[in-house]
């Protein structure tokens, strides 16, 4: 059974970057497919972008794209979510999940995966 656990989250001013990291921490997500979901403040989570598990195919919600990047690092056993750009809406939770389900384009199929515990990402208006 594999364990997630996502860091990186922080306050950072409209326009800043950040990067999140998901690492395991029981086991290994080498060989599973990831992906990256939020929580607004008040709102249901939502996709942001995911990853098959060699990091080859990857898949982006409609706001993510052009400002995040989804990658891994299966030799550290790590995928990462670069966020550029950021906005006062981007505030929420991140949450990470990895499964090993046929990777879907909405990153649906990884809601039935396993989750981290997110990591707050605040961007003060």
């Amino acid at each position: 059974q594999v364990h997630v656990i996502e860091s990186g989250g922080g306050m950072v001013q409209a326009g800043g970057s950040l990067k999140l990291s998901c690492a395991a921490s029981e086991g290994t997500i080498t060989t599973y497919n990831a992906g990256w979901f939020r929580q607004p403040p008040g709102k249901e989570r939502e996709f942001v972008a995911a990853t098959d598990w060699s990091g080859l195919t990857v898949y982006y919600a409609d706001f993510a794209k052009g400002r995040f990047t989804i990658s891994r690092d299966n030799a550290k056993g790590t995928v990462y979510l670069q966020m550029t750009a950021l906005k006062p809406e981007d505030t929420a939770v991140y949450y990470c999940s990895v499964d090993s389900a046929p990777l879907l384009s909405n990153g649906h199929s990884l809601f039935a995966g396993t989750w981290g515990q997110g990591t707050q990402v605040t961007v003060p208006s």
